[in-house]
């Protein structure tokens, strides 16, 4: 899908993609923890949490963990763009107890996908913050 997902972002000049079931679009630039190398990946972001941009490590309900989630729980320093927009400089973290108490009714709330996600693993679905580095 990132594949896709690129490609109607490119081909249409950023007028299609920039947004995915009314939640915007953005790039993750994470640093692989294997290879050290930069990797990319086009996620959705269900809300935004003050400065912070929230993203879901869901993978759908798999049992396992989305790559870009290890990567960064690795090493927190990652990329953002949204469509048309410049690479943000953000520090991940995964939110606390506490924050994910909060966030996820929020996300859930209208995104729907997410609650189901959660049906489908064992595993806590990881809340992401992706806050601003300045």
């Amino acid at each position: 899908m990132n594949v896709v997902h690129r490609g109607l972002l490119k081909i249409s000049g950023g007028r299609i993609g920039r947004e995915t079931l009314r939640m915007p679009v953005l790039e993750l630039t994470t640093v692989g923890r294997k290879s050290g190398r930069p990797h990319s990946v086009m996620l959705t972001s269900p809300i935004q949490d003050r400065r912070a941009i929230v993203v879901v490590a869901s993978r759908g309900g798999s049992g396992k963990s989305p790559a870009w989630f290890l990567n960064l729980r690795d090493n927190p320093e990652v990329q953002v763009a949204f469509p048309g927009q410049a690479k943000q400089r953000r520090r991940a973290r995964v939110a606390s107890p506490e924050e994910r108490a909060r966030l996820w009714p929020l996300i859930t709330a209208n995104h729907r996908n997410y609650a189901l996600y959660q049906t489908r693993t064992s595993r806590q679905i990881p809340v992401v913050l992706l806050d601003p580095t300045d």
